[in-house]
């Protein structure tokens, strides 16, 4: 099986739990705990955002990849994996969006 660019980034940040911080950013963003992480993705969404709306499609394509990286460390500062989550996507594989979206429990 040929890995992926994706592939080969979740694995890079899983290698990297743990270790020194000094030593990685995603190091230096793990051990900080999860909602650094998480604040770190919301930055990067936010970028992302104003990115598409301004229209420049270099940039909005830069900051979609630093939106995955993210997104990619903060699941990883929760033991999500890449696996974990292309499992829920094909377990929601051919099911309508509105469908899918009604069967979840009230949140």
């Amino acid at each position: 099986m040929t890995s992926t660019p994706l592939d080969r980034l979740a694995k890079t940040i899983a290698a990297r739990k743990g270790a020194d911080p000094a030593s990685s950013w995603t190091a230096k963003l793990l051990a900080k705990g999860p909602e650094k992480c998480a604040e770190k993705f919301g930055e990067e969404s936010v970028e992302a955002i104003i990115e598409a709306v301004r229209g420049d499609r270099a940039l909005l394509t830069a900051e979609a990849a630093d939106v995955i990286y993210h997104l990619l460390v903060m699941l990883a500062a929760r033991d999500i994996t890449l696996d974990d989550v292309q499992t829920e996507l094909a377990r929601r594989e051919g099911t309508s969006g509105i469908a899918e979206k009604a069967a979840r429990p009230p949140s």
